[in-house]
């Protein structure tokens, strides 16, 4: 898979990989003041929404969804703002943000879903960095016992389903890809409604 369709999108990844520090950076310090049962309502909806505009985008692919140019000085803006709020949502949410962040350069930037999937990669190490820095000051990282637990294991699953799902991306029918990632976000939706119940 080579990296040459990423180039395109360079001002809007560094703009997201920007807002994404401070959004994840700044967001755990919000945790205390957060009505938790609040922010989940706000986040299914908001997934559900996600979702809605990705199936319709797969069935009516002529969709105008090409909102920002990704190589332009507003591509760059653009992208610290999304970047900031979905930072924000994934330190809380404690997910690296890939659900928002595909669909983003899919919408916004009109990035095909490989393409979209292989930047998002990129731009949630600097997220995930972030927010593991800020709750580490903050003193509430998992113990090692923990992380052992349950990191290593998932860390090492995640290692293992990487390898299959780049190698099968890159021939995908494009369709087939957004409809998939339709459906894992109103899983997660549900899943977050029935969270606490």
């Amino acid at each position: 898979m080579s990296l040459e369709p990423l180039h395109d999108f360079t001002n809007a990844i560094h703009g997201l990989m920007l807002g994404a520090l401070i959004g994840a950076f700044i967001a755990p310090g919000l945790l205390r003041r957060l009505s938790e049962h609040r922010f989940e309502r706000l986040l299914g909806l908001l997934l559900l929404e996600v979702a809605a505009v990705l199936i319709a985008e797969a069935f009516f692919p002529t969709m105008p969804l090409h909102l920002v140019d990704p190589t332009s000085v507003a591509g760059t803006a653009a992208g610290v703002v999304f970047g900031a709020v979905i930072g924000a949502v994934a330190a809380l949410m404690g997910v690296a943000g890939g659900e928002f962040l595909i669909p983003t350069l899919i919408i916004v930037f009109g990035a095909d879903a490989t393409t979209a999937g292989t930047a998002s990669l990129a731009i949630s190490v600097v997220a995930v960095t972030a927010g593991l820095v800020r709750y580490g000051r903050m003193h509430l990282l998992p113990t090692c016992g923990e992380l052992r637990r349950i990191a290593l294991p998932m860390g090492a699953a995640s290692i293992v389903g990487a390898v299959p799902g780049a190698l099968l991306a890159a021939p995908a029918p494009e369709t087939s890809l957004k409809l998939v990632l339709a459906a894992v976000l109103v899983a997660s939706a549900v899943r977050t409604g029935r969270g606490k119940r």
